[in-house]
């Protein structure tokens, strides 16, 4: 049975990922976005952009074109944090404990910006702070990153 889970991204990351895409004309382009050197070991990167009757598709593991190298670490980002909520809601309602692994994990994307919006985590960990299904621990840590990311 197929699984779906809905992808919310916040309004400033919808508007970086719409600049970015508007910024390299990717529909009018032709522009091969792989660079002369091959990095296999990195995956393949695959965009796709469908507009009416034209569509474009892109596929490369590593590019010199800042905007594509830029909006691909922006579906990253959305996508390691989406990873993320999903990992923790598992943890909370079947393994409690994993929880402070998954903790220190979204430590570590803030420490190196490896979220797309970390504001939208705020309820997310407000909620934590006050389950006592979750060890004391994840919820002081979570009480601690609240703190990190509601700084001004």
């Amino acid at each position: 049975m197929p699984y779906k889970e809905e992808l919310e991204l916040s309004a400033a990351a919808n508007a970086r990922i719409v600049s970015l895409w508007q910024a390299l004309g990717f529909l009018d382009s032709n522009e091969d976005y792989q660079t002369s050197r091959q990095y296999p070991h990195l995956g393949t990167m695959r965009l796709h952009m469908e507009q009416d009757s034209r569509k474009r598709t892109a596929e490369f593991n590593w590019t010199a074109n800042k905007n594509m190298f830029a909006l691909v670490n922006e579906y990253r980002r959305a996508a390691d944090q989406a990873i993320w909520i999903f990992d923790l809601s598992i943890a909370r309602d079947n393994q409690p404990l994993n929880s402070t692994k998954l903790m220190d994990q979204l430590e570590s994307m803030l420490k190196r910006n490896g979220l797309s919006d970390a504001q939208q985590l705020a309820p997310l960990l407000k909620d934590i702070t006050s389950d006592e299904r979750l060890p004391l621990i994840t919820r002081n840590h979570a009480a601690r990153l609240l703190k990190q990311i509601e700084k001004p």
